[in-house]
């Protein structure tokens, strides 16, 4: 019996990245859409300040069978 993707990502963590021109990736939590997208909503670089809209800049990231991470999706 082939598994959903809801029940395929149950079992395998995934993890949410936002990339900054600085060079800085920083993890964001999964329901960061659930949020408005308001200047409040932007979330600053630790490292350099920089604000970011994670709707339009989040890595999906699921941990594969292979037993390594890839993107599931920009």
């Amino acid at each position: 019996m082939k598994k959903s993707a809801a029940q395929e990502s149950e079992e395998h963590p995934r993890m949410f990245l936002v990339p900054c021109s600085c060079g800085t990736s920083f993890a964001i939590a999964e329901d960061f859409d659930r949020q408005g997208t308001h200047i409040r909503s932007f979330i600053p670089c630790p490292n350099c300040g920089k604000r970011h809209d994670p709707k339009n800049r989040v890595l999906r990231l699921g941990y594969s069978r292979d037993r390594f991470w890839k993107v599931d999706g920009c």
